[in-house]
């Protein structure tokens, strides 16, 4: 995939970073709009946007207003994302062309920001965790689209891994098979969303900011065409306790199950699930890794921009 030409409106901020070639990172906008309830979603967006400069980079939040794609959001426009009355749509890579052409609001998941980032010129992207094969997929075929798009989209994603309520295992045999590049940073065990190990190993360690960033580069010299996962575990003293996280997601997974839940709306349902049943532990969690992850996407863009030609 290469880059095509795009209408793409880009605030002072992120414009000004691209054209002086300064680091910059791309964050989704599910967060704000499907991730987080009101009004915690605007203060924890701000949140992940100030992480993003407190490791030296520019913050590019991605949505689409009107249909109209924006790469860096004003302050108000990060709060229309947040107003329900907006009637903003979980937009995926295949959403794009119906929601720009229905002149819609879209909040852009992984697979639609890493889309839309590349095309943008961004190769940084910071997110809480990744989609990916679901429980029960060998009769279902539920897989997320994440998982196709960072395959033909060279760019690098700073995650906690794949989202815990799904199969891991099967996730990672996935991205092998997909040639998607998954290296742990400072870990040898790729994290669990949640909890910070989710018992599999990862091909690759990094320890330094330089690390991670010279891979990215040898990379793009070698024209490799899927993403680099940079997977990053939340702290042991943060992480959701074990026993709480294996009871709720099986309590989760039953009334999914019950109420009929299926394809892209059981994501939604058990993260909702957990923040009702753990009394918004999960939620804390999750807005403690996401600012971790994107302040380490901050620093590993800056170390790339010492290295890039």
């Amino acid at each position: 995939m290469t880059p095509t030409k795009f209408d793409i409106v880009f605030n002072d901020e992120v414009s000004h970073a691209l054209v002086q070639g300064l680091p910059v990172v791309a964050l989704e906008s599910t967060i704000i709009s499907h991730g987080l309830p009101s009004p915690r979603n605007m203060i924890v967006a701000a949140q992940i946007e100030d992480s993003v400069r407190a490791g030296g980079a520019v913050p590019a939040t991605i949505a689409i207003l009107d249909g109209i794609v924006h790469v860096g959001l004003t302050e108000s426009q990060l709060a229309q994302l947040g107003d329900p009355a907006s009637n903003v749509v979980k937009v995926s890579t295949r959403d794009l062309g119906p929601i720009l052409a229905m002149k819609g609001n879209g909040a852009t998941t992984v697979s639609a920001t890493s889309h839309i980032a590349y095309l943008a010129g961004i190769k940084f992207f910071a997110t809480g965790g990744l989609g990916g094969v679901h429980r029960g997929a060998v009769d279902t075929w539920d897989e997320s689209a994440d998982l196709v798009t960072l395959a033909r989209t060279p760019i690098t994603v700073v995650c906690a891994g794949v989202k815990s309520i799904l199969d891991v295992g099967a996730t990672l045999e996935r991205l092998e098979t997909l040639g998607i590049t998954v290296v742990g940073f400072g870990t040898d065990r790729f994290p669990g969303f949640y909890r910070a190990d989710s018992g599999h190993d990862v091909p690759w360690r990094v320890d330094t900011f330089a690390q991670a960033a010279a891979i990215a580069h040898s990379r793009d010299e070698i024209a490799a065409p899927g993403a680099i996962v940079l997977a990053q575990p939340i702290s042991s003293d943060e992480e959701l306790d074990d026993q709480l996280h294996d009871v709720t997601l099986a309590s989760g997974l039953r009334a999914a199950h019950d109420a009929g839940v299926h394809g892209k709306h059981v994501t939604p349902f058990l993260l909702d699930w957990f923040h009702t049943q753990t009394d918004n532990k999960s939620l804390e969690v999750n807005v403690t890794l996401i600012n971790a992850n994107a302040l380490l996407a901050a620093h590993v863009a800056v170390a790339a921009h010492s290295i890039s030609p």
